[in-house]
């Protein structure tokens, strides 16, 4: 016997109003969330609730549609290493989401577990059901509301509270470039399903259509945090090696100068993000960012290149130039 489920996280703002969800049919599903947490909280503790419900069925194997690598490559690559450092990444910094990941840990033992990477909101009829619910959740805490939780598992009795106080969130920055501190495999050309029992794993760090807009979005915001523009040697890692930047002042940038007057954006918020792919393997971002010289939009150019998407080209532009 076997059990298949989706799961999936969802954030407003990442950080902000939170939801995750797992979904298994109509009349086996649960959610949850939070008033602040990350995509990637909602994301793991999706798979923890669904570890946790399902462990009345325990002797079955568990099959997990998953559209979030960060999640599959926590679980499946680097957690090992992770416990053997202390629960440490290779820099010495505390593992993110640790107090998530440990109960998952705990949760596995003497599991048969399956991990499949699915592409979101591609048209998968469980990854969107269960992507339904986890952003419903986070809009009900967003508007204040006790979210739908749903029927649950069958025999799993009463389970935690789904609006229990949810972990720190951390930053943007911080949540995002956990995705790169312990790489994943370049060999392989595509996702695959990975076995929690070998752990091994052909999942690439960003495939194309892995949630690319969340992706890219997450990225961008990552570029402006504080944290990132500190430590331009992880900037980097995000910038083309062709990279340009036309800033708002109109001032021309290639990548070496843009590294060189990284600085902290003080009191900047970003907001009214919208994502268009123009080629394959190309996406175009704008939003606007606010802050105490203005009103700015914001245009970006992202490209997939090597396995990674890399910002390629941004331009900023007062928005109330030529006015």
């Amino acid at each position: 016997m076997s059990i298949t489920a989706a799961a999936d996280g969802s954030a407003l703002g990442n950080p902000g109003p939170a939801g995750w969800a797992w979904y298994i049919d109509e009349n086996t599903w649960r959610a949850g969330g939070w008033p602040h947490g990350t995509n990637n909280m909602g994301e793991l503790k999706a798979v923890l609730d669904l570890l946790e419900s399902t462990a009345v069925d325990a002797d079955q194997h568990l099959h997990i549609l998953c559209d979030s690598q960060y999640v599959i490559n926590s679980v499946t690559k680097w957690m090992p290493g992770w416990k053997r450092k202390g629960w440490r990444k290779k820099d010495g910094k505390p593992v993110l989401n640790v107090d998530l990941l440990k109960d998952i840990d705990r949760a596995l033992a003497g599991r048969s577990v399956e991990f499949e990477w699915v592409k979101g909101h591609s048209g998968h009829a469980m990854n969107e059901a269960a992507d339904k619910r986890a952003n419903a959740a986070a809009t009900a805490f967003q508007k204040k509301q006790d979210p739908q939780v749903g029927p649950g598992y069958p025999g799993a009795g009463a389970a935690p509270s789904t609006a229990a106080s949810a972990p720190t969130a951390p930053a943007p920055a911080d949540d995002l470039f956990s995705l790169f501190d312990e790489p994943a495999d370049q060999s392989a050309s595509a996702p695959a399903s990975c076995s929690t029992a070998s752990e091994e794993t052909v999942l690439v760090a960003d495939a194309p259509g892995a949630t690319d807009f969340e992706l890219i979005t997450a990225r961008e915001l990552a570029l402006l945090s504080a944290t990132l523009r500190a430590d331009p040697p992880s900037a980097a890692e995000l910038l083309h090696r062709d990279f340009t930047e036309v800033g708002a002042s109109g001032r021309r940038y290639d990548r070496e100068e843009a590294l060189a007057h990284l600085a902290p954006l003080v009191g900047v918020e970003a907001e009214e993000f919208v994502a268009d792919e123009i080629a394959p393997g190309v996406v175009l971002l704008r939003y606007v960012t606010t802050g105490p010289e203005g009103t700015v939009e914001r245009t970006s150019v992202w490209i997939y290149e090597n396995g990674r998407w890399l910002l390629r080209h941004h331009q900023g532009t007062r928005a109330d130039a030529g006015r």
